[in-house]
């Protein structure tokens, strides 16, 4: 059952990449849509589920919360790594960062997949319920795995190709429970971690790239609604 229902986030992540490559022309509107998108999967949906999983405190502070910044400061770190092996260049948009983001976002798709397949060993009812939470937001997991690729320079093959993976990986993390479970902890802490890059993406590099050179007003809106729309699945996800 998690597995069919799994091909739902399949079309979804489908979906959402066909959406991001037919609008190139509005980029600056996609750019901030997507961060809109990142920023409320970011805040809404990754962290407070990395807080509940994850549990225990580090040193007085949520381990999620801890893992969440080292995320972010992994991010940058990677970010300026490679902009000093291009002369120091912050704007010069490395092909490497963009495979690597979209790569994460594969790895975060898989991992959507195993929460469908562990929320069925649960019950029916739960699995149902994490599965219509997991293909809402995959939409924006595919449109923003398009994104990402293309921004920093890759090859529109290499884009769709990481998109098809995208789209794949929630199959397979389904699947990969009927063998094993991943303990609460362990999967907490990898949201954190996760979510501290993606915000790190979306504040630093998506959203300054959408108002660079064009009205802040449309974009802004776009921002906004992407925010917006991760909160409303959110909210129909848990009613």
């Amino acid at each position: 059952m998690a597995v069919f229902v799994a091909l739902g986030a399949f079309l979804m992540t489908l979906a959402g990449g066909w959406t991001a490559q037919r609008v190139t022309d509005r980029r600056h509107l996609v750019l901030g849509l997507a961060g809109g998108l990142m920023l409320g999967v970011v805040g809404l949906d990754l962290l407070p589920e990395a807080m509940e999983a994850a549990g225990r405190e580090v040193f007085g502070v949520p381990a999620a919360l801890l893992l969440f910044v080292a995320g972010f400061l992994l991010a940058h770190l990677v970010e300026r790594l490679l902009a000093a092996a291009h002369g120091g260049d912050r704007h010069h948009r490395t092909p490497e960062v963009g495979l690597t983001a979209a790569a994460a976002m594969v790895g975060h798709s898989a991992m959507d997949g195993v929460a469908i397949g562990a929320a069925f060993q649960v019950g029916e009812g739960m699995g149902l319920a994490v599965a219509v939470a997991v293909i809402a937001h995959d939409f924006a997991d595919g449109f923003n795995t398009f994104t990402l690729a293309t921004l920093y320079g890759n090859a529109r093959r290499k884009a769709l190709a990481l998109l098809v993976a995208d789209a794949l990986a929630p199959v397979v993390g389904a699947a990969s429970t009927l063998l094993f479970t991943i303990p609460p902890p362990v999967l907490g802490g990898y949201l954190g971690l996760f979510g501290g890059a993606l915000l790190y993406l979306a504040a630093a590099e998506i959203l300054p790239e959408a108002h660079h050179e064009h009205s802040a007003g449309p974009t802004l809106l776009c921002t906004v609604a992407g925010a917006g729309f991760i909160w409303l699945v959110v909210g129909l996800a848990g009613e």
